[in-house]
């Protein structure tokens, strides 16, 4: 697993100026709304560059001649409401998002996944080699779809 690395004080202080209650941090326009909206955003966007092998607006270097066209809106709900996102999508329609999987609108801490997944505690689109903690001490039917 990566260490995180410590963010600068002055970074958060300066994320933290106009902060006067906690409405301003964990509210419906807050600031952990807006960062996570824009972390999400910005992750997906590297995805699609992994995905496609070439940075917006540089020359095409895959054998597909695959792009980026545009992008398309989804609403992410979780446990801070409702976050509009949007998706980046590739001319050929072969990009799969990792970290907000197609079809999926919920926002998923790593506890809340052993409902979609009663075999493992594990998240559905997480796909690890070895179970990391069997919940339940059944055999895993191969149609799970977990991908345990």
């Amino acid at each position: 697993m990566a260490v995180a690395k410590a963010q600068p004080a002055d970074l958060i202080d300066s994320l933290l100026s106009g902060y006067k209650n906690p409405e301003d941090l964990i509210g419906e326009n807050g600031l952990l709304k807006q960062l996570t909206k824009a972390l999400v955003e910005r992750a997906l966007d590297a995805e699609m560059e992994a995905h496609l092998g070439h940075a917006k607006n540089d020359t095409v270097t895959n054998s597909s001649g695959n792009t980026r066209n545009g992008k398309s809106s989804k609403k992410l709900k979780g446990e801070f409401g409702e976050l509009p996102i949007e998706i980046p999508r590739g001319r050929n329609g072969s990009f799969e998002p990792q970290l907000i999987p197609k079809h999926q609108t919920r926002w998923l801490r790593r506890q809340d996944s052993v409902a979609l997944c009663p075999w493992h505690d594990c998240i559905p689109w997480y796909r690890p080699s070895v179970p990391v903690v069997p919940a339940l001490s059944r055999p895993v039917p191969s149609s799970a779809g977990c991908g345990c």
